[in-house]
């Protein structure tokens, strides 16, 4: 069972540096809207520039790391984007206390913050395939998933308390202080981590090393149609958020504690979907669980665009997003897992790497498309328009089991040490 089969030390000291990072986040989930608000006195526009900015500036600034992170020992870069993230939230209650915060600092902020968060995962993502076994995997990810949705639950709540006490510029102060944790977390795990070896001739990177993450996952007849499916997924689902809270607490005059309740309490669902995977998996295979929920997750968000006013209207988009973060919070550990173990271990930073930066953009740029849309169709529409692209989705996934690509050898692992 997920809560109770033991991974070892050094993936605890992992875990715990993914939770506190993640927390973190969490509490300062508005924070940088907020300052740009009520500190900068920033419009819409500048709101919508400084979230779709910081998404694709920081996708574009990040390309070359993913090669760069492949060829260097992970924890090392781990703990270096830590402290990077820390550093550039501090500047901004320091540049706060000396009255010389601007918005275009927020902007680069959000780039650094974004560059060295896809780094990160694409070592961490590394670093979790050298240190737990295959079989375990899955159960490893799947403490990952509900972590997420344990500081999606608590986090945003936290938050607001903190930012109606201490203001918006505290929770980022507290999230710089998270990342700083997340180091000494990562360098508690320990022993030795051997250099990896390139295996071209030539030390430096080339032009053409920016594109092998993608490469990779185009070529495999498994990864090639999940890229696609997620990429899309989460890009559609992101893109309608801010089409929510206009048509939530615009045109329905539902109250702000209210739209967080409404998005806070179905998070419950990714806590339990997490727990499923691994016993599901046993049960009905891995393939079977990938298609099914899969499948489920994209019927859920076109029954967002039929909201009312008053409770009816708040249970319906608890029920809706309930419904869909129970798929998630399953899938979710299932794609991660199958991801990795389909990949080489001489591959997984360039390929987690273009993954996350081909999320990221299509989730600024989706965002941006869905935000014009919106203003010529309504909110309402727009969401529909989602839906309907979303239930299409399930023709991306993979309909068959295809055998694995040529792995390079993997470490030996050990629960203990």
């Amino acid at each position: 069972m997920l809560g109770r089969r033991s991974l070892g030390r050094r993936f605890r000291w992992l875990w715990t540096a993914y939770a506190v990072s993640t927390v973190g986040t969490w509490l300062a989930f508005d924070a940088f809207p907020l300052i740009a608000i009520r500190v900068l006195h920033a419009g819409t526009t500048e709101v919508s520039v400084l979230a779709a900015s910081g998404l694709a500036v920081a996708a574009a600034v990040a390309v070359p790391l993913g090669p760069w992170v492949e060829f260097r020992r992970k924890r090392p870069v781990m703990v270096t984007m830590d402290l990077i993230r820390c550093a550039a939230l501090l500047s901004v209650p320091a540049a706060f206390a000396l009255g010389r915060l601007g918005f275009a600092q927020l902007v680069v902020v959000s780039v650094v913050v974004g560059a060295a968060d896809i780094a990160f995962t694409a070592a961490g993502g590394a670093c979790l395939k050298a240190l737990v076994r295959p079989e375990d995997r899955l159960v490893a990810n799947g403490r990952f998933e509900s972590t997420t949705w344990t500081a999606t639950v608590l986090g945003p709540p936290l938050g607001g308390a903190a930012i109606g006490l201490f203001g918006p510029v505290m929770t980022v102060t507290a999230n710089a202080v998270s990342y700083l944790l997340s180091a000494v977390a990562i360098r508690a795990i320990g022993g030795r981590e051997p250099r990896p070896a390139r295996p071209e001739a030539s030390p430096r990177l080339r032009a053409g090393d920016l594109l092998d993450g993608w490469r990779h996952i185009l070529a495999d007849a498994v990864l090639r149609p999940l890229f696609f499916n997620t990429v899309l997924v989460s890009g559609l689902i992101m893109a309608t958020m801010p089409l929510l809270a206009v048509l939530m607490l615009g045109t329905l005059g539902f109250t702000p504690w209210q739209y967080g309740l409404a998005f806070a309490v179905p998070c419950v669902g990714g806590l339990i979907g997490s727990r499923l995977a691994s016993p599901l998996v046993n049960r009905f295979g891995r393939r079977g669980v990938l298609l099914t929920t899969g499948a489920l997750r994209a019927c859920w968000s076109l029954g967002l665009a039929f909201i009312g006013p008053g409770t009816a209207g708040l249970v319906l988009v608890m029920v809706v997003e309930f419904g869909l973060i129970t798929c998630m919070g399953i899938f979710n550990p299932v794609f991660a897992t199958y991801r990795l173990d389909r990949t080489p271990t001489d591959r997984v930073a360039r390929t987690l790497s273009a993954w996350s930066i081909t999320s990221k953009a299509s989730i600024a740029a989706l965002t941006a498309l869905w935000g014009l849309l919106a203003a010529v169709t309504g909110p309402r529409t727009a969401i529909a328009i989602a839906g309907l692209l979303i239930m299409a989705t399930p023709f991306l996934l993979p309909r068959r089991e295809d055998h694995p690509p040529r792995l390079a050898p993997e470490p030996s692992h050990s629960r203990t040490s």
